[in-house]
């Protein structure tokens, strides 16, 4: 028995030797792409104003839709902000999905809305819609609001965004969320920008807006979160888009892109039929979608990232609420995973086929999986009293000061780049985080998504729901 146990530890300490070693080489490459990208992009972007953007009749219109559910502490900045957007062509489709809340109320009195007769072609399946709104002042003409019942989900508002849209392109964002005023002109960039390929989605980086300020919608000061568990995720952001989607986008594999802030082909989107509303990673699965239409139809398509940040976002500060969102995202991906596993390792859907999906499938999908193996392992290990001390001691910090130095790189050279912070004390701030990360943040996000893994091999219930926001911090008035 004593024999078995000691050559399948052996075996098993392996594979995760190996796998773990795959891992950070991959994510060393990674980083080495995002510099690259990143230098290429600021590089290009000294000579690519976008001003003509804003008043030339061939720029593309741009829909820019923002489903909302509950978010009556927050709303009436939000949708200012959005008012605040700089382009040329552009129009607000604001999606209440049956709030429960005062939403619709206050969105009335406030922007003076009034019921309307409008072309609405339901290209897209959703649940029904109830009234169409504009305003009766010009001031907003910009603004549309669509009432509609609860359609239970995220993809099913945005949806009936996507039939209401009058023009090719749309920008997917929250009402919660915050844009920079030049969002549509960054978004669209790349678009009109690329000589060969067809750019069917462009997306940006996102921060925490927990701890900012905001006046009339508009942002004021970048501050990182002052609560740590927001501030974790901060980091993780910053990590994520800095140095893992800049990488993948240097090597045209963009995994997915945002559904926090993202801009989309309409045509390509509707012809793939829209968000699906019974995914719980829905802006994952459109793009995968997307990206497999466009491999089977022959079209020569991109998706694009950019490293500047257009969007700020409150994101959870309660341990129930954070646990809600990662368990939907991680049921999401393995949706994700089952229902597109025909395209995994197949050459005829080239990178998508071949790079992507193999890496979310072994380094996204089954890392939580083997990260609790290991732990099990190393416990049982320490439990029988057989662990190498030594040689786990090292291994633990080698992982540790690895994670510390890539998260550490990703927010220096965001800093240096872009400068968001206004004072080195905030950017030391974020760079001690990652210090803690590996102990109290990444474990959490470890048992989370082994909680999602089970809800969807059971089957259990849930839904959207409500974040429960707290609002942004105002201005104080002068």
């Amino acid at each position: 028995m004593e024999e078995i146990w000691d050559i399948t530890g052996r075996i098993f300490e392996g594979i995760v030797f190996t796998y773990g070693a795959v891992l950070l080489i991959s994510y060393a490459i990674l980083a080495i792409c995002s510099l690259i990208a990143v230098r290429q992009w600021v590089r290009r972007d000294k000579y690519q104003s976008g001003e003509v953007l804003l008043t030339s009749p061939l720029a593309p219109g741009i829909s820019v839709i923002a489903p909302a559910y509950n978010e009556g502490l927050t709303i009436i900045h939000n949708v200012r902000s959005l008012l605040t957007l700089k382009y040329g062509r552009y129009e607000i489709i604001v999606v209440n999905d049956g709030s429960t809340d005062n939403s619709m109320e206050q969105l009335i009195a406030e922007f003076s809305l009034v019921a309307v007769d409008f072309a609405y072609n339901a290209k897209i399946q959703t649940r029904p819609v109830k009234k169409i709104y504009k305003s009766a002042n010009p001031a907003y003409s910009r603004l549309t609001i669509i009432d509609k019942v609860n359609g239970k989900s995220k993809a099913d508002a945005v949806n009936a965004g996507i039939n209401a849209a009058a023009f090719d392109y749309f920008v997917c964002t929250d009402v919660d969320c915050v844009l920079a005023e030049n969002t549509i002109i960054e978004l669209i960039k790349p678009v009109m920008k690329e000589p060969k390929k067809r750019v069917i989605a462009t997306g940006a980086t996102l921060r925490a807006a927990n701890s900012n300020v905001f006046d009339q919608g508009v942002m004021t000061r970048v501050r990182p979160p002052s609560q740590l568990l927001p501030r974790f995720q901060e980091v993780e952001y910053i990590r994520a888009f800095v140095l893992g989607k800049m990488g993948w986008t240097l090597l045209n594999c963009v995994p997915n892109v945002s559904g926090g802030l993202g801009l989309f082909d309409k045509e390509i989107a509707i012809r793939c039929g829209g968000y699906d509303h019974t995914s719980f990673g829905e802006d994952m699965e459109l793009m995968t979608r997307m990206c497999r239409y466009a491999l089977d139809n022959k079209i020569d398509y991109a998706v694009r990232y950019i490293p500047k940040t257009l969007c700020w976002t409150e994101v959870p500060s309660t341990i129930r609420i954070f646990g809600r969102q990662r368990t939907r995202w991680a049921r999401g991906l393995a949706q994700l995973m089952s229902a597109h596993f025909g395209m995994f390792l197949r050459p005829r859907y080239g990178k998508m086929g071949m790079v992507v999906f193999p890496y979310n499938f072994f380094f996204e999908l089954l890392a939580p999986i083997i990260e609790m193996a290991g732990m099990i392992y190393y416990i049982v290990m320490i439990a029988t009293g057989v662990i190498n001390w030594p040689t786990a001691l090292v291994l633990l910090l080698f992982v540790y000061t690895y994670s510390i130095m890539i998260t550490t790189l990703a927010i220096l050279y965001d800093q240096i780049t872009f400068r968001y912070y206004n004072s080195w004390r905030d950017v030391a701030l974020l760079c001690l985080t990652p210090f803690l990360e590996f102990f109290l943040y990444h474990p959490l996000i470890v048992f989370f998504a082994i909680r999602g893994y089970w809800f969807n091999l059971t089957g259990k219930k849930t839904g959207w729901g409500n974040m429960q926001r707290r609002g942004f911090q105002v201005a104080a008035n002068r």
